[in-house]
């Protein structure tokens, strides 16, 4: 079986924003630390990182942005937004993010490697076009599928975001194109205050954009839910030929910036129901990248499960069987994903009724 492809660099500890903030090098240090333990258990490989042109991270961003980015290089606390900074690694880290990225997206596609893991940072679901924003500098993962799109000649890729956090800046991104399907479950209301279930995209992106939002609380039960009765069906449907993920753990029990109530469990089962649909319909191809998680150990024990079925997957295994009984579901939830469900059946008529 083809190894497993995973991007990890020194070079990510580097970008520091400061004592006691949340996104922090430890972050990347715990798991690094994780998988030198389990190397001789895990069947992956290194993908070397590069540094992303100028004129590749354009493509996602202003390039008045970009270069407002790299003249941070060499200078310390540089303000972007009231809890995003730079220091004087912090452009060589983000270039290197994306263009480590860009390399793991060429393995996968190629072949060379099975599905892939980016530990990279600083995360970018929150990244705009224009500017910086909630710990993110550039949208690594937009920029990932813009990348998959142009220089493999991809029409079809889907991002899925579990992050506690709506991925405000990869949503604008893709908000007007049906090359990208973007699907966010999230905690709502929460940061950034985006992510409601009427934004739905619109011109060519008009039902590309799907947003589940969920109140405080959720668990495995509830994303087990909305996988198996929104999240499969619809990529049944577009077909995929990549799967992207922004893969946040701050929707962790005991992640301390949420409230949500997900196990290192849901995360894997999670994972196993897009690994089942990417040997579906996008040759295995499927990428996750780092964006959120906040407690360390929380963090730590989630990618080990997810690293532990990236590396060993059957691809002939079926989807996770396990669906929550309805009974077991509070009525917010079901209220909130009938809507859900209910605004989505015009694009993606094989959605059924919770």
């Amino acid at each position: 079986m083809k190894p497993t492809g995973i991007v990890r660099d020194g070079v990510y500890l580097l970008h520091d924003m400061g004592e006691y903030h949340p996104e922090c090098p430890e972050r990347l240090e715990v798991i690094y630390n994780m998988i030198d333990q389990l190397e001789s258990e895990l069947n992956f490989v290194e993908i070397p990182n590069r540094e992303a042109s100028l004129e590749e991270i354009a493509t996602n961003h202003d390039p008045r942005y970009v270069n407002q980015i790299v003249t941070t290089a060499g200078r310390s606390n540089t303000f972007l937004d009231p809890d995003t900074c730079t220091c004087a690694h912090s452009w060589e880290a983000a270039s290197k993010a994306v263009g480590g990225l860009f390399n793991l997206v060429d393995a996968v596609i190629e072949g060379r490697v099975r599905n892939g893991f980016a530990f990279i940072r600083p995360p970018g679901h929150h990244a705009e076009r224009r500017r910086a924003m909630g710990f993110c500098l550039f949208n690594n993962i937009a920029l990932a599928a813009r990348y998959a799109i142009s220089r493999h000649k991809l029409s079809r890729v889907a991002i899925i975001d579990w992050d506690l956090h709506h991925g405000n800046g990869t949503q604008n991104a893709f908000y007007e194109e049906e090359e990208v399907l973007f699907i966010s479950v999230h905690q709502y209301p929460h940061y950034p205050g985006t992510g409601g279930i009427r934004e739905v995209g619109q011109g060519r992106g008009e039902g590309h954009t799907i947003n589940i939002p969920l109140a405080a609380g959720a668990g495995d039960d509830e994303y087990l839910t909305v996988f198996h009765l929104l999240i499969a069906p619809v990529l049944e449907m577009y077909k995929p030929e990549l799967i992207l993920v922004s893969a946040g753990f701050d929707a962790h029990e005991r992640d301390p910036l949420g409230g949500m109530a997900v196990t290192e469990k849901g995360y894997s089962q999670m994972l196993q129901i897009l690994m089942h649909l990417a040997e579906l319909y996008s040759s295995g191809r499927l990428i996750l990248t780092l964006e959120g998680g906040y407690n360390l150990t929380a963090l730590t024990n989630s990618v080990k499960e997810i690293m532990g079925l990236l590396c060993s997957y059957n691809c002939d295994i079926d989807m996770v069987p396990f669906q929550p009984s309805p009974e077991k579901l509070n009525g917010t939830f079901k209220a909130r994903l009938r809507d859900v469900l209910a605004m989505h059946k015009k694009y993606w008529p094989n959605l059924s009724e919770l």
